[in-house]
């Protein structure tokens, strides 16, 4: 799917797409995370449309259009309104709005990525455009969410999954799998690849907001791709620079990687419903970290824009840290339960 404003700019007022258009071309944001804030505040915007009783009690949600949204009706939206928004997403709002079988309540995950959203288009229209004179926004806090530990595979896990590679593509796929647990790439990074990335045992990686990074290829990633690339598929003109080929000559899909890494994992015997693509690169970061790399480096490797991104990953470790002390045969080990000492003289 490709993400670009002008096709979907029909449904933004004006404000709206000077903010979309702001956030690519000033802040660096990918067309597919301003598709994102588009999602959410068209989403806020209907809402407030509902609240304020500007469209007809017949008109299906996901059909009000915010085209006519302007100045005047931004200016009356304050914090009360934004925390009723909360209230809807996290109560009422079907999590699947074409399935009858939905449940209802967005996640707290969900609800943080709508705040983040509203705050960042509240800061523009008060301190880039100055349209408000202040910010609704300004104070409202991110939903907290439930800290869980990543899921990863231990490092057998692993190496079975990489044993069950077979078929037609396998030199492709073998090569796929062996940089998401080597290189720790996300699924959209892995899928941007180019042939020119691949250059004196470094890797070219465009994360989020096109951020560029620089990693270095281990021996397994350097043979991985040398045994891949005489086996490439030639892609069509379009994309003829894409590292990773599709069967129909593409460059391979988002959508594909993740049905083959299932397919891979089911095969190995593990768990598909647990393990996916994106738990790849948890894996990659996990065993990269318990094995001595420190969290400042683990955090360029991964491309995190904040080191408290990387942190959950010593939390694994200290998890691993409290497991082995439980294995110890003394762990139980309590003054009670000694044995009592026949040479009670003895100091």
């Amino acid at each position: 799917m490709r993400y670009v404003i002008s096709e979907y700019a029909h449904d933004a007022c004006p404000l709206l797409r000077d903010f979309l258009i702001y956030m690519t071309t000033i802040r660096g944001k990918s067309p597919k995370t301003a598709f994102e804030y588009f999602l959410d505040l068209r989403l806020f915007l209907r809402f407030i449309k509902i609240s304020r009783g500007l469209v007809s009690r017949d008109t299906p949600f996901e059909e009000i259009s915010i085209f006519d949204v302007d100045e005047s009706l931004l200016k009356t939206i304050r914090l009360t309104d934004i925390y009723d928004f909360l209230t809807y997403i996290g109560e009422q709002r079907p999590t699947q709005a074409n399935s009858p079988a939905t449940d209802y309540g967005l996640s707290p995950i969900s609800r943080a990525r709508k705040v983040s959203s509203l705050r960042s288009f509240f800061r523009y229209l008060t301190d880039k455009v100055h349209v408000l004179d202040s910010n609704p926004a300004g104070g409202l806090e991110l939903p907290s969410k439930p800290k869980e530990l990543p899921r990863y595979l231990t490092t057998d896990d692993s190496i079975h999954l990489l044993q069950s590679i077979e078929g037609k593509y396998a030199e492709r796929d073998y090569c796929i799998l062996t940089l998401f647990l080597n290189c720790g790439l996300r699924v959209s990074e892995l899928v941007g690849l180019n042939l020119t990335d691949v250059r004196e045992g470094t890797l070219r990686v465009r994360g989020k907001g096109n951020k560029e990074r620089m990693l270095y290829l281990n021996e397994a990633c350097e043979e991985a791709i040398a045994q891949y690339l005489p086996q490439r598929i030639i892609p069509h003109e379009a994309d003829r620079d894409a590292l990773f080929v599709s069967r129909n000559r593409n460059r391979i899909n988002v959508q594909t990687v993740k049905w083959l890494v299932k397919k891979y994992i089911t095969a190995a015997g593990l768990d598909p419903t647990k393990y996916s693509a994106h738990k790849l690169r948890h894996t990659a970061a996990t065993l990269m970290y318990q094995n001595g790399v420190d969290i400042r480096t683990l955090q360029n490797v991964l491309g995190h824009a904040r080191v408290d991104t990387t942190m959950i990953y010593t939390h694994i470790a200290d998890q691993h840290v409290r497991e082995a002390a439980e294995r110890n045969p003394l762990a139980h080990m309590t003054r009670s339960k000694q044995p009592k000492n026949v040479d009670s003289d003895q100091d």
